[in-house]
């Protein structure tokens, strides 16, 4: 954390492994992989992905994470002020966003004039497991390829693959270890039912589209589709089409 952030830690407090936070029964709730505190009251939290979701969705999952961490740490009365700096860090097996960036790190500037920044001391941070050749750190390089798969280099990350055998030796650990084998695998089938599921529902809805301008009427584009008059008709005027 410390060299991804370029921040100096004096000590964590690790909160909850695999935090959840809810906040209403029709509310859409989170779990956190790791979620820390420092000396200083920064929250981080720090997420495996192994998958990329269309329509940006990561960056919205960031967005949406960032939100609800926020909302439990002020609780209610409490002054805007007293929100802790607050870290989403995405550590990924693949380019979230097609630049080849090792590391990619977004804070709150001005359009107008981006060197105005908003100071919400809100970060959020995706490290990109293929883009280890363009890291200026060797040991964030090192430490990349890692995650990508290689054998571990220098001595930073063999520090850290030794703290990885050490814990998968421990029985309890080698225990909870295939139980989140397992649920990653879950989770990535998971996403990759729904990014297939969205692909599927985008072609439906360009097909649509492309009857729609054609002037086949909305009951034959219904019987052929399955979508319903009224859903077609809004997908018509979402488009300019009706």
């Amino acid at each position: 954390m410390e060299k991804i952030l370029h921040i100096t830690i004096q000590e964590l407090h690790y909160q909850d492994y695999e935090k959840t936070i809810n906040m209403g029964l029709v509310s859409k709730g989170i779990r956190l992989d790791v979620y820390v505190e420092d000396k200083e009251g920064r929250v981080y939290d720090i997420e495996m992905q192994c998958t990329n979701a269309p329509n940006n969705g990561l960056a919205k999952r960031s967005r949406f994470y960032q939100a609800m961490i926020d909302m439990e740490l002020l609780g209610k009365g409490e002054k805007y002020e007293n929100l802790n700096p607050s870290y989403v860090i995405f550590i990924c097996t693949f380019d979230p966003f097609g630049v080849n960036l090792p590391i990619y790190t977004f804070t709150h500037c001005c359009e107008e004039d981006n060197t105005v920044k908003l100071k919400d001391e809100e970060t959020r941070v995706f490290l990109n497991s293929k883009g280890s050749e363009n890291a200026v750190d060797p040991d964030i390089a090192a430490f990349l390829r890692y995650v990508d798969g290689k054998a571990p280099e220098g001595e930073f990350v063999r520090s850290v693959d030794l703290e990885v055998q050490r814990v998968k030796g421990l029985e309890k650990v080698r225990r909870e270890y295939m139980i989140l084998s397992d649920e990653i695998r879950r989770r990535q089938a998971e996403a990759a039912a729904e990014a297939a599921a969205e692909a599927t529902k985008d072609t439906m809805q360009r097909n649509i589209l492309g009857m729609l301008k054609e002037k086949i009427p909305m009951e034959t584009i219904s019987r052929i589709t399955n979508y319903s008059v009224e859903q077609i008709m809004q997908l018509g005027k979402l488009h300019g089409l009706l």
